[in-house]
């Protein structure tokens, strides 16, 4: 570990172990490391609770308690990590003391600086998000076949400009799609229906820590 990596401090929400709800890698028990902050206020947001507080960890300490836990998959989420500069040096030790890393963004900040061995999950902000300006399509050029692009969906109007964006911009060509509904306001029948009427390339998903826990912060 290098001098720099122990100078790093992160304001650090919770870290804990559970099965990981989304992406293709849903079911897998994997401990996540959720930093506080985030420059958006998606109107959806389940997690407004880490835009403040937390800790200050400098970086060795969270790589001992995530090595604690003795799980090799780990997930930086928020907030939003990459609002925190030493997210990237976070990713890379990770990476460095043999995970598997996975880190979920916004997409609303540039994610050309993340360790290429991190699997990038990006959420494009649809309308009903309050946030869709907020998008940066140019991370769209640094998406390799590892990564994953995630839509939440609140209504036909989200579900309608995801395909839009799928289409125009080719998406399913670059890396796997994820689809899911916001919980509690579209019926995820309805989306799966959609889904299966468009022949839509992309991979339906529950949020599985919804399914099994509710909205408690416990795991």
């Amino acid at each position: 570990m290098t001098s720099s990596a122990g100078r790093t401090a992160l304001k650090v929400s919770e870290i804990f172990l559970s099965l990981q709800g989304e992406s293709s890698r849903v079911g897998l028990p994997t401990v996540f490391v959720r930093l506080t902050g985030c420059p958006l206020r998606c109107t959806w947001c389940d997690t407004a609770y880490a835009f403040q507080g937390g800790r200050s960890m400098a970086l060795p300490e969270v790589l001992a308690v995530v090595a604690s836990y003795g799980v090799s998959r780990v997930c930086v989420t928020g907030g939003e990590p990459l609002a925190q500069s030493g997210c990237l040096s976070l990713l890379r030790e990770l990476g460095d003391a043999g995970h598997s890393v996975s880190l979920e963004t916004s997409g609303a900040l540039d994610i050309a600086g993340v360790d290429r061995r991190v699997s990038r999950i990006v959420d494009l902000k649809a309308p009903g998000s309050g946030e869709c300006a907020r998008n940066r399509w140019q991370n769209l050029e640094h998406l390799t076949p590892a990564d994953e692009v995630k839509f939440v969906v609140r209504d036909r109007v989200d579900y309608d400009w995801a395909c839009r964006q799928i289409s125009e911009r080719r998406l399913a060509a670059i890396c796997p799609l994820l689809l899911s509904p916001v919980a509690g306001d579209l019926a995820p029948t309805t989306l799966a229906g959609w889904i299966v009427e468009d022949r839509l390339p992309v991979r339906f998903q529950l949020q599985l820590h919804k399914v099994l826990w509710g909205d408690a912060r416990s795991r």
